[in-house]
């Protein structure tokens, strides 16, 4: 069986999994290490989070919004702070419970570059690595927030009478 490209990007992967619940990390490590990442690095709490980015250097960060410390909104303002911190492009996935739409509006506004609700599954980890690795988007300035660019609004299906567009990121310059 030949080896797709995700497959191979994927074991190359070094990934953080920031979470205060130990069975969530280890579960999500878990996973991981199924879908074939060889490093999954683990942290309790934002400050956490923080050193392991600047010792670990990892490719991909799973973050819980309800952190210890520093809550993942601030874990992401710290690190969405070019110039400051020294991974400011780090692809972010939020995986929590929050399930808001205006907290997930917060979040991709905040800079994240997936979100994702648990509990989740093997499925939508490998998903939204796919989306970070097949398809990176470079960071940009938007207003106030640094951000990946944000994906293209589709236009509506033709039989669509409403006239309503749909966007894959909530990410604008309000």
């Amino acid at each position: 069986m030949a080896v797709h490209a995700f497959d191979k990007k994927i074991q190359g992967l070094s990934v953080l999994v920031a979470d205060k619940n130990q069975f969530m990390r280890r579960l999500t490590r878990t996973m991981l290490m199924n879908l074939g990442a060889k490093s999954v690095i683990e942290a309790s709490d934002g400050l956490a989070a923080l050193e392991a980015i600047r010792t670990c250097d990892p490719d991909v960060m799973f973050l819980e919004w309800d952190l210890p410390v520093l809550d993942g909104m601030e874990v992401i303002r710290i690190v969405r702070s070019p110039g400051v911190f020294p991974r400011p492009n780090l692809p972010i996935v939020m995986l929590t419970t929050r399930s808001n739409r205006s907290q997930v509006v917060q979040a991709l506004r905040a800079g994240v570059h997936e979100f994702l609700l648990k509990p989740t599954s093997p499925k939508a980890l490998r998903d939204r690595l796919t989306s970070i690795l097949l398809k990176p988007r470079p960071m940009l300035k938007l207003g106030e927030f640094y951000v990946p660019q944000p994906r293209r609004i589709a236009a509506p299906p033709a039989d669509q009478a409403d006239g309503e567009y749909v966007a894959s990121d909530a990410v604008s310059a309000e």
